[in-house]
């Protein structure tokens, strides 16, 4: 007998957006952004790519099958009202991006490539989020990424195994936990925190990465150094 998936989470909203042009935190153009999403009522078909009606502004950062759901806690909420004061942008789910706004599971309790089933879909714990500069625009606050870099506070991603409908609602079941040792609050402290011990790093890289996080680690190994998240954070 088959092991009964446990019910660890709930969707409280579901979100797509469209590109459209951004300007940088100095006022200069930024491209193209789709961080201020909205509610989307109803069964969402989800693809390898992510939800359909959904975009991402710049293709090189966003998006992709190991970026194609962004899933942040509705727990942390309370904490940024504390932290900003009032702002209208905190005042409904969608703030920061996400695709996927719940309650039940956080960073501290999901873990590096669980499989969790919402709706008909399948889906696996990819990487936890690396903020941009983005959020400093949205939040008229010029050093929001790096506060939610900081706060450990990211939300992650979800990768596609399963393509089927999810809404606001479904409940969250884990089906697979295969790295109970790499909480995602571990990977974030492993990335933010500078870690450099090459122990560390290698059971990391034993995990089923992202190419771009493949070569973070393998970049860490080789110098002994961290990388400058300056352009990331700050935006120029």
């Amino acid at each position: 007998m088959s092991t009964p998936a446990l019910a660890i989470g709930q969707i409280d909203t579901v979100l797509c957006g469209r590109a459209v042009p951004c300007l940088r935190p100095n006022g200069s153009p930024g491209g193209l952004s789709a961080i201020a999403k909205q509610p989307v009522a109803g069964p969402v078909a989800v693809g390898p790519l992510g939800l359909a009606g959904d975009e991402q502004g710049d293709t090189r950062v966003h998006g992709g099958p190991d970026k194609a759901i962004h899933h942040y806690a509705l727990e942390h909420y309370p904490a940024w009202r504390v932290e900003l004061g009032a702002r209208a942008v905190l005042d409904a789910p969608g703030a920061f991006g996400e695709n996927l706004a719940s309650r039940g599971v956080t960073e501290a309790n999901l873990c590096w490539g669980d499989q969790v089933r919402i709706g008909s879909c399948r889906l696996e714990l990819a990487q936890s989020r690396q903020p941009c500069w983005k959020l400093n625009t949205r939040f008229a606050t010029p050093d929001m990424a790096l506060r939610v870099q900081r706060t450990g506070r990211t939300g992650w991603y979800w990768r596609v195994l399963q393509e089927g409908s999810l809404q606001a609602g479904d409940g969250i079941y884990l089906l697979a936990r295969p790295h109970p040792e790499w909480p995602l609050t571990r990977v974030i402290a492993l990335l933010y925190e500078r870690e450099l011990d090459p122990a560390v790093l290698r059971a990391f890289a034993q995990l089923q990465l992202p190419p771009s996080w493949q070569r973070i680690v393998q970049r860490r190994l080789d110098s002994g150094q961290v990388e400058d998240w300056s352009a990331r954070v700050q935006g120029g």
